[in-house]
């Protein structure tokens, strides 16, 4: 009999193995960077920043960085993860290569901006076509939620300041397409802000909406098929008013502060004129009623403006606002869709809640916290973070199905990523070998053969 020395089997370790790939999941991304043609299109936006006989591409340092924060690096040094993998993900070039790549390009500002942001519109719009019956738009509708995040810092860097919440950093302003209950979703735009900008800036919201239109195929860059979802920061005058600006005809949905007027309104309100508010599955929504409001309340806002107030049973622990009435919580949004029931209109309201899912995987894809000193550096890192994100709901979009299609990064991470491989060199072709044993090692290869099965960009 023998006797046991702890609860897990001891190994012996040491280096030397040179057939093993580490991250070798991460070929998943990398098949979706060459069926998206981003890489070409990265490659072509930086030409400009690209100096005679130099060894790196800048587009393709800059999809390193993004790859290595997609598979959960957060600063540019991370990058050292794929430079030990080149038969992966090729040649990769050095730390200090990446850095003066980014101080370039921060240099440059709005102009190497926008050539990133044109190259990711570009992609985007492919990888739509691609996905099909999958894509975003295919209900024909496209859902945009802009919403602010605050972005902690830990040292004294340029535009960090004291926040709403009173911590310190900066307060940047974010836009996601939303791919419904099906999917995840996908970055359109982020401003960088300091910390002390103010939740309810109209000109901060038209400037983030300005970009995420940008982003959007051509069609859906103004009229009814869009839809913006802000919460209570976006109901401004002025913002709603942009949007429904002559020429640009934009859907909208927008929460609205509760205020002294709204609430006298609301108490004026029969009975009967309440609707009970519904779930997903169309069941009632027990405690929760909706009704419209007119009249004065909507005195000096944009024609076609409909104003719907929810009254709820507070949740256990909830504290009530003055705003509030008869013991239950008041809630206002507006809309300018005509001609659908305000419940429904309510819970299409209410599903804007899916936009904090997509900034909990940012903090987890690079925007935990701003790893440059420099504003001009960290707006480069937000659009790094970006492509990462982009990529991180390219690949399920067009590879993966069912349950693994809502899968959030750290779980794509974990289970898919951070898989090993051997990697075996066959008739002067490479292949990787998956364990056999590892639970997901079907839906990685079934996930590489849809990609395969993508045509090529042209």
């Amino acid at each position: 009999m023998k006797k046991r020395i702890g609860s897990y089997p001891r190994v012996r370790v040491g280096g030397g193995g040179r057939t093993v790939v580490s991250q070798a999941g991460g070929v998943l991304l990398v098949e979706t960077v060459r069926k998206s043609g981003l890489d070409q299109a990265i490659s072509t936006a930086l030409t400009p920043w690209r100096k005679p006989r130099t060894v790196h591409d800048p587009g393709k340092i800059l999809l390193d960085v993004a790859l290595a924060v997609a598979l959960g690096g957060d600063c540019l040094a991370d990058a050292g993860m794929l430079r030990a993998e080149p038969a992966v993900f090729g040649a990769v070039a050095s730390d200090p290569t990446v850095s003066r790549l980014i101080d370039t390009l921060a240099t440059a500002g709005p102009t190497a901006l926008n050539a990133i942001r044109t190259a990711r519109a570009h992609a985007r719009e492919h990888v739509w076509r691609l996905a099909g019956p999958s894509a975003p738009d295919a209900g024909g509708q496209v859902i945009v939620d802009i919403d602010g995040v605050l972005v902690l810092a830990h040292s004294e860097k340029q535009d960090a300041t004291a926040t709403w919440k009173k911590s310190f950093g900066h307060h940047p302003l974010t836009a996601f397409v939303d791919h419904g209950k099906g999917g995840t979703g996908e970055p359109v735009a982020a401003l960088l802000r300091p910390g002390n900008a103010g939740s309810n800036t109209a000109a901060d919201h038209i400037t983030t909406a300005r970009l995420a239109l940008a982003q959007l195929p051509k069609k859906y860059r103004r009229g009814r098929r869009t839809l913006i979802r802000t919460d209570s920061a976006g109901g401004t005058h002025e913002f709603t008013a942009w949007l429904a600006q002559r020429g640009r005809w934009l859907s909208y949905s927008v929460g609205m502060t509760i205020t002294d007027h709204i609430h006298q309104a609301v108490l004026t309100v029969p009975p009967t004129a309440w609707t009970p508010a519904v779930e997903p599955d169309g069941e009632i929504r027990h405690g929760a009623w909706v009704a419209e409001l007119g009249g004065d309340t909507l005195k000096g806002w944009p024609p076609g403006m409909r104003l719907i107030v929810r009254k709820e049973r507070p949740h256990p622990g909830a504290q009530l606002r003055f705003t509030d009435a008869d013991g239950l919580r008041l809630t206002a949004f507006a809309t300018n869709t005509a001609n659908s029931p305000i419940a429904a209109l309510e819970l299409r309201h209410r599903q804007r809640a899916r936009a904090e899912d997509r900034i909990r995987a940012a903090r987890a894809t690079g925007l935990r916290n701003l790893p440059l000193h420099k504003t001009a550096q960290n707006r480069i890192w937000l659009e790094i973070v970006q492509l990462a994100l982009d990529l991180l709901a390219w690949m399920p979009m067009l590879a993966l199905t069912g349950d693994a299609r809502r899968w959030e990064p750290r779980r794509l991470r974990l289970r898919l990523f951070s898989a090993a491989a051997q990697i075996v060199t066959t008739a002067r072709r490479r292949h990787l070998r998956f364990a056999r044993h590892w639970p997901w090692t079907d839906v990685i290869t079934d996930a590489i053969e849809r990609l395969d099965a993508l045509p090529n960009p042209g």
